[in-house]
């Protein structure tokens, strides 16, 4: 079996717990997504007052404040809260072509093609127009909460799937920046964020250089491999996609907590709120690495988790 979970990343997984908190928002106790849909108002927040963003915000700076949090050896704070806005990608010509077969024949047969004669979806297909227009919807939703001061994660806080489909969702959904606030500041591509890979040829990314040229708005790195345990350069070409094997939950999950620690780690040790644009299997992946149910998130739609996480020793 290729997707083998290094023992260098169990190991490294055990120094820190990562845990969703709910009680913030609707989702979180949520039987059924169908009923709140992909964007509901406030993005599902249950603070429906005029000052409910700044309430979080406040609830988050206090959490992380309360000097009766647990503190090491060293006194060092070692616990931890976010904001993580999940955000998945619109509509892709995959997403038709699984509509159009069946689940089932999808997963058996059409998914392993590049299209069938009518729809491209392999390698790596496009928003398709209904695509578009649902990133559109999100990009409305949080203009709509502006004006109710909701804390848009600052570039350097947003994480990126390399996959075209989550790239131009992410790029439609925050289309209302001030790029002359931001400045330079980019957002990120990160190998990890991708959906689950293998067989299906839509899951196949495109190459470094595809992505550098085609969307020069972003930051393109590497990651912790949950194969290895070691840093990975993003490498040219596909190297983590097979053709004969499917990628499996458990090691989906393990990539997610790497991730997750590096949301929690130095680089984003300010940064309150996260927005992570990605897709519903390495979503739920997060999901699961934090201890929560799966969420059947549809396309264009936003999730957003309070997360916890907890440093112990290792």
């Amino acid at each position: 079996m290729r997707y083998v979970v290094s023992q260098a990343k169990v190991l490294l997984s055990k120094s820190i717990s990562i845990q969703a908190v709910s009680g913030f928002f609707l989702q979180d106790n949520c039987r059924d997504p169908a009923s709140l849909g992909a964007l509901p108002p406030r993005f599902g927040l249950i603070d429906e007052s005029p000052e409910r963003w700044s309430n979080l915000q406040s609830k988050i700076s206090q959490m992380n404040r309360d000097p009766s949090r647990n503190e090491d050896s060293d006194g060092l704070l070692t616990v931890f809260y976010k904001v993580i806005f999940f955000g998945r990608h619109g509509q892709g010509w995959h997403n038709v072509g699984e509509a159009k077969y069946g689940t089932e024949a999808w997963d058996n047969y059409w998914s392993k093609l590049n299209g069938d004669g009518e729809i491209i979806w392999g390698p790596d297909p496009e928003l398709t127009a209904l695509g578009e227009e649902q990133a559109r919807a999100a990009s409305n939703a949080w203009r709509a909460e502006l004006s109710y001061n909701i804390p848009v994660p600052n570039r350097e806080a947003r994480l990126c799937s390399p996959m075209t489909r989550a790239v131009k969702t992410h790029l439609l959904t925050f289309d209302f920046e001030d790029d002359e606030k931001e400045g330079k500041k980019k957002a990120i591509i990160v190998e990890n964020c991708r959906e689950v890979y293998g067989e299906h040829t839509c899951d196949k990314r495109r190459s470094k250089t595809f992505l550098l040229d085609h969307f020069p708005q972003f930051e393109i790195e590497g990651g912790i491999s949950a194969d290895s345990g070691v840093f990975t350069d993003f490498t040219e070409d596909d190297e983590l996609w097979v053709a004969d094997e499917r990628e499996t939950e458990v090691h989906l999950a393990a990539r997610a907590e790497i991730v997750l620690d590096r949301i929690f780690g130095e680089e984003l040790k300010g940064e309150d709120f996260i927005s992570v644009t990605a897709h519903g299997g390495i979503i739920n992946g997060f999901l699961n690495a934090m201890g929560r149910d799966a969420y059947s998130l549809p396309t264009g739609g936003v999730l957003p988790v309070v997360v916890r996480s907890t440093v112990t020793a290792s």
